[in-house]
Formats: structure tokens, C-alpha cells, sequence
């Protein structure tokens, strides 16, 4: 029990602890806000690249205060970005006292690579997804029957496509790190993933139809490097097993 924090406080003490990390959280979250409104448009002027160089160059809005909205979503949108290691910091320091050392040291690592991955998976979604995404979708403009088909997307529109993809892309990333927790935990052992394989294909595939737009191509490119994390964290989960493994033998022969 000595690798456990030695803070049995009651059930009060917890629950001031708790309010306090929430203010901790929700004063960055503010202050992140605050400064996301202020630049709301060079972060939306960031945003809309990828629709730039697909061709199309007019966003309209139709509501008066859609614009204002738009600014407010996009700063909140950056600010849970810019204020997530803040909040993780905060999760951290509430759950850690509660873990024993071995625990710690599983965990810190996943908590360490959770924004590493999103930001590889919201990085794949702005710069490869999302312009081959909309080079689908605006090919659809043209003549259809004597009548020219253009393509006026609003911008409250596009900021939800925006945001689905980037978010969508970013926790699907995550799927490693939840599966490597659910093995730690002993949930699920390696065998019940590689024997599950089928299913968590089309678990994936119901995903990406879920968080992206309903369009083949869309799902097709959030689905299949879903299933690559997939067979990446069957990998990784069978190194951490070797690991495990050699330091139990290690353990029990210096007992022998």
C-alpha cells in the first residue's frame, strides 16, 4: 500500500477537490476562449483553405447573425484545442492520487499520447480528407438539364463540416489508446481482439459513417486508417505483452 498516495480524505474533501480542478478547467477553457475570439477570423480564414483549393472561393450566410455564431463556434472550437493539456493536467491531478505507482506509470503514457494522436488525426482530416472530400463533393456542380448547378455553401455549414471531420478524424485516432487501456485493464486480452477482427471492421465502418458526411468517399477515408490503428494497437499490444512477460520471468527467478 505504500506505492498508493496516502490521502484517505472523506468524501467532502473529494468533492472540493473535484470543484476545484473544474475551475481550474473551465478558467482556461474561459481564458482560451477569450483570446480564440479575438483572432475567430484568422482561425476561420485557416479553416476554409482546404475549401479554397478545391475551387470554391464564396461562402454566403443567410440568417444575420449567422457570422457572429460562426466566430463564437470557431472560438470555442480552438479553445477546447489550445485548453485541453490544461484540463488533462487537472484530470490527472484529481485521478492520481487514487492510482497505485504500477498504474501510474500505465496510464501517463496513453494520457501523454491522447493529444499527439488527435492531432495526427484532425492534421490527416484538414490537410489529405477533407480536400479530396470536397473535390467530390463540389464535382457535382455544372449543367444538369439546361440548369446550371452551382455550389453555395453557407458558413455555419461549413464550420460543421469542418468540425465533424477534424473531431471526427481525432478521436478515431484515439482507438489505439482506448484498446491498449481495455487490454491493461484486462477487459479484452489480445486473442479477443485478432478473433474479433470481422466485427470491429464493420464497427469501423458505422463510425465513419456516423462522424463524417454521408458520402462513400468520406467514410472510406476515415474508415480505412481506422482499420489500420486497429491492426497498429493489435501490434502494440502484443510488444507490451513481451514486455510483461520477461519482467514477471525476471521477478520470479530473482525470487527462486
Amino acid at each position: 500500500m505504500k506505492d498508493i498516495d496516502e490521502t484517505r480524505a472523506p468524501l467532502l474533501d473529494h468533492l472540493i477537490e473535484l470543484r476545484r480542478r473544474l475551475l481550474w478547467s473551465l478558467a482556461a477553457l474561459a481564458a482560451a476562449f477569450g483570446v480564440c475570439l479575438y483572432f475567430a477570423r484568422p482561425i476561420f480564414a485557416f479553416l476554409v483553405q482546404p475549401l479554397l483549393k478545391a475551387g470554391q472561393g464564396r461562402l454566403i450566410y443567410t440568417d444575420i447573425f449567422e457570422a457572429f455564431f460562426v466566430n463564437v463556434k470557431v472560438a470555442f472550437f480552438a479553445a477546447i484545442m489550445v485548453a485541453f493539456p490544461i484540463i488533462a493536467s487537472q484530470i490527472w491531478k484529481f485521478v492520481a492520487p487514487g492510482l497505485y505507482k504500477n498504474e501510474k506509470q500505465a496510464l501517463l503514457p496513453f494520457l501523454l499520447m491522447t493529444p499527439v494522436l488527435f492531432g495526427m488525426g484532425a492534421a490527416l482530416a484538414y490537410y489529405f480528407a477533407m480536400p479530396v472530400a470536397l473535390h467530390f463533393l463540389l464535382g457535382f456542380q455544372g449543367n444538369v438539364g439546361g440548369v446550371q448547378q452551382e455550389a453555395l455553401p453557407g458558413i455555419g455549414n461549413y464550420l460543421n463540416f469542418v468540425t465533424k471531420f477534424m473531431f471526427g478524424f481525432g478521436v478515431a485516432f484515439l482507438t489505439p489508446v482506448l484498446l491498449m487501456l481495455l487490454e491493461r485493464a484486462g477487459i479484452v486480452t489480445r486473442d479477443q481482439l485478432v478473433r474479433g477482427r470481422r466485427y470491429a471492421i464493420v464497427i469501423v465502418f458505422v463510425i465513419a459513417a456516423v462522424l463524417t458526411p454521408p458520402d462513400i468517399v468520406s467514410q472510406l477515408l476515415l474508415a480505412t486508417p481506422l482499420i489500420l490503428l486497429y491492426e497498429f494497437a493489435l501490434i502494440a499490444i502484443w510488444f507490451t505483452e513481451k514486455r510483461r512477460q520477461k519482467k514477471a520471468s525476471a521477478a520470479a527467478a530473482e525470487e527462486a
